[in-house]
């Protein structure tokens, strides 16, 4: 999701709304701040995402998940409408027009994802899931994350419960850490991709896609509604810690 269909991170994106709500302290904000810088001006390789998911999961053990929802709930459309960007906005009204679920897949926590899922008009999310301890605040241990090799066994278990045929899905990223996902569709697109994802799409003949142009939701079209016979889905993800999108291709018994 993030870098390809928002302009930036974002988990990374709420770190002053966490700040104003008292989850966090000045300092954590201004390394919060720092990283974004980092991974927008030049991604993140594997160590990096460690370190993240390390850092992050660390910040969060003790946040009670109802204020976080809240949090998140209150500042979503001033925070991250304006960054959607233009082209992936269109990419989701032409998927749907044609037939097809949106799923966005992402590594950030399901708290931050699913609102922007919802914001976005996608059809299931699936992210990141911190532990939740009984007093109802995150443990900081991890029960699923959605990086890497995982989301491609999460893009094949989805594809087998629903029937999407994954000869004909489109997978979208930006980042190399993605290419066990890529590899497992039909039509793996990079977008603003990191060197190491551009070098094997060019090397690949993948298609490269450049995003560049944020705008907010209210200033486009009305996404489509949901139509009421799905035949194909799209993949799309973007890495760092707050993720990827992507549609899959619904196999349906008409199918040309």
């Amino acid at each position: 999701m993030d870098k390809t269909v928002i302009a930036k991170s974002s988990t990374l994106t709420f770190s002053k709304s966490f700040y104003q709500g008292g989850l966090i302290n000045r300092r954590a904000a201004l390394r919060t701040a720092y990283t974004q810088f980092v991974f927008l001006a030049g991604g993140a390789d594997h160590d990096q995402m460690e370190r993240m998911r390390e850092y992050l999961s660390a910040m969060c053990r003790g946040w009670n998940v109802q204020q976080v929802k809240e949090i998140v709930a209150e500042t979503l459309h001033d925070l991250i409408d304006p960054i959607i960007y233009d082209e992936a906005a269109s990419l989701i009204e032409e998927h749907h027009t044609a037939g097809r679920d949106v799923v966005i897949v992402s590594t950030s926590g399901a708290e931050v994802v699913e609102p922007i899922g919802e914001l976005l008009g996608a059809d299931r999310v699936v992210a990141t899931r911190m532990v939740v301890g009984d007093d109802g605040c995150f443990t900081g241990e991890v029960e699923y994350y959605a990086y890497g090799p995982t989301k491609a066994e999460a893009v094949k278990e989805l594809a087998a419960s629903e029937g999407y045929d994954l000869a004909r899905c489109y997978a979208y990223s930006d980042s190399a850490t993605d290419l066990p996902m890529l590899e497992s569709v039909g039509h793996p697109h990079a977008v603003n991709p990191d060197r190491a994802l551009r070098r094997e799409a060019l090397s690949r003949g993948w298609p490269v896609l450049d995003f560049h142009r944020p705008v907010r939701l209210k200033q486009r079209l009305s996404v489509p509604p949901r139509p009421a016979l799905l035949a194909m889905a799209a993949i799309g993800a973007a890495a760092a810690t707050a993720g990827l999108f992507w549609y899959a291709n619904r196999r349906r018994a008409t199918a040309v």
